[in-house]
């Protein structure tokens, strides 16, 4: 169904007013959040086409991707975080803590400026260092519905419950009306070895995946020549640590000259101009292996793709399902267990298959990769495993949020409306 400003028009000749959403995603680096946050903001729009979304991110490239009509976004200063654990300031001059203030201002007034019915904060309960809490009072008070969303593995459950304990998460929880997790209970439990007192368990509705669609625009970007037939897509998102994968993948084609397939690497906007350039070079000797710098609308080759080749992070997880694509995941272990966690859940349930990342200090044998991307070819795509609601998300979003919408319009508060978790 097209975007369409209709509804919103309608809105506005019978002085009804329009329902307004605050969607958080603090990315510090990488895609996820901000992909993530883009597809239920676009789902949002789709089925309440007089709604507005704004998206506040800090990523660098939010600008790159499509957005539904009704969908807004502001950019803060990003932060990245160094290899010693610590952030900085990705662009200003400035520091962390000078940063950090200046996105909370920026997060806070635009909160007051667009008065949002529901707020949605994507997966840091406190924001980043904190930066969410003083807009969520601020929207509690005016009567705001407060969701958090977070994914369907968060890492492992002891780590996760000292980072939470660090950051004063758990206690960050009470702020919330709801917390809605993109995934099923019988996958995975995100948080259930933090010991949640039941009034916070209550709270929790697993949506199901985020189901994703191609883009409504036209696919613009030029692909190589060995997209016109079968080929594997490798992808690592957005690329800054998706090193390893990429070497593995183009060692096992320099070793075995007679794999029977073709690969396609898809370097992301956060892969290192050196590193990148390394890469490329190794490409050129081999006729059967093409590289692409990115492209925002990475579905289209994907829908092309024979199978997959991923680390396997959420929303790349959800392309994967949503394309229906046979699909190896050589999932990261650092700095989180979650594609790990998630690699391993969805192979047991037959959904893909998962290529152990050896072990530190151990070698990344051509061999394994190759004999791996062999059996790609009669591999099942993860619709033969039949998982009941695993594709929901989105359809269940738009039900939850549905209540609080037509309440918007009239003028109720949406804090007194329950909608029972199934």
């Amino acid at each position: 169904m097209p975007y369409s400003h209709r509804g919103r028009m309608a809105n506005l000749k019978s002085g009804l007013r329009s329902p307004r959403v605050l969607i958080y995603s603090h990315d510090t680096f990488g895609l996820g959040h901000l992909r993530r946050s883009r597809a239920i903001a676009n789902a949002l729009v789709r089925s309440h086409p007089d709604a507005s979304v704004v998206i506040i991110s800090g990523s660098p490239v939010i600008g790159s991707f499509e957005y539904g009509d009704g969908v807004d976004f502001v950019r803060v200063p990003g932060v990245v975080k160094l290899p010693n654990g610590d952030y900085t300031s990705l662009n200003l001059n400035l520091g962390l803590d000078e940063a950090v203030a200046l996105r909370e201002t920026i997060i806070r007034s635009t909160a007051a400026a667009l008065q949002p019915d529901i707020v949605i904060v994507d997966k840091e309960p406190t924001g980043f260092r904190g930066e969410i809490i003083p807009t969520l009072e601020d929207c509690r008070k005016r009567g705001a519905r407060l969701v958090l969303g977070i994914r369907d593995v968060m890492d492992d459950p002891t780590l996760l419950a000292a980072e939470w304990s660090r950051k004063g998460a758990v206690d960050a929880l009470s702020y919330y009306d709801d917390i809605w997790v993109y995934g099923l209970r019988e996958f995975y439990e995100p948080l259930a070895g933090l010991g949640l007192p039941q009034p916070v368990l209550e709270k929790l509705v697993y949506t199901g995946y985020l189901r994703r669609e191609l883009p409504q625009e036209p696919q613009l970007t030029r692909h190589p020549k060995i997209t016109k037939g079968p080929f594997v897509l490798v992808t690592t998102g957005g690329g800054g640590d998706g090193d390893e994968l990429i070497d593995w993948v183009i060692s096992s084609y320099e070793a075995d000259s007679e794999l029977p397939i073709p690969a396609l690497v898809v370097f992301g906007p956060f892969t290192p101009r050196t590193t990148r350039r390394g890469f490329l070079e190794r490409i050129a000797k081999l006729p059967n292996v093409d590289a692409i710098m990115f492209d925002s609308k990475i579905e289209y080759l994907m829908k092309k793709a024979s199978a997959v080749i991923a680390m396997g992070g959420y929303n790349t997880f959800c392309e994967i399902l949503s394309l229906d694509k046979p699909a190896l995941i050589v999932p990261r272990k650092t700095p989180r267990l979650e594609q790990a966690i998630r690699a391993s859940c969805a192979e047991r349930l037959g959904l893909l298959r998962q290529l152990e990342t050896p072990a530190p200090g151990e070698a990344r044998d051509p061999a394994r990769m190759a004999a791996a991307i062999r059996a790609l070819a009669t591999q099942q795509p993860p619709s033969k495993a039949f998982v009941p609601g695993l594709l929901d998300g989105l359809d269940r979003i738009e039900n939850l949020a549905a209540p609080w919408l037509e309440a918007a319009r009239r003028g109720e508060p949406m804090r007194r409306i329950v909608v029972a978790a199934e």
